[in-house]
């Protein structure tokens, strides 16, 4: 029983970051020339997960899950910057001259 327990905890081991590293960048897509302070939002949220995920690997990815649970809540405010942009688009008509 110990040495598959021992092959589990290498599996899960080996296998955290390479899961972590599949975590995904926050999207860059809201208009800079339409909103650039949502614009700026995402650049900074995207810069944000950058530096937390060269903390998880200058840290082996021991953080007790707090850094991806980071990582996820900029993904979810990267979200709702989107959404933000996209109800300013629907709130604002088109200029007249932008047609």
């Amino acid at each position: 029983m110990r040495p598959m327990f021992k092959a589990l905890a290498l599996a899960l081991a080996l296998a955290a970051p390479v899961g972590l590293a599949l975590a995904k960048e926050p999207a860059k897509n809201v208009s800079i020339a339409k909103h650039p302070n949502l614009a700026a939002a995402q650049k900074l949220a995207a810069q944000a997960f950058d530096k937390l995920e060269q903390a998880q690997k200058a840290n082996e990815y021991d953080m007790e899950g707090h850094a991806q649970k980071a990582k996820e809540l900029l993904q979810t405010a990267n979200d709702e910057i989107k959404l933000a942009a996209e109800a300013a688009n629907k709130a604002v008509p088109a200029h007249p001259a932008a047609k």
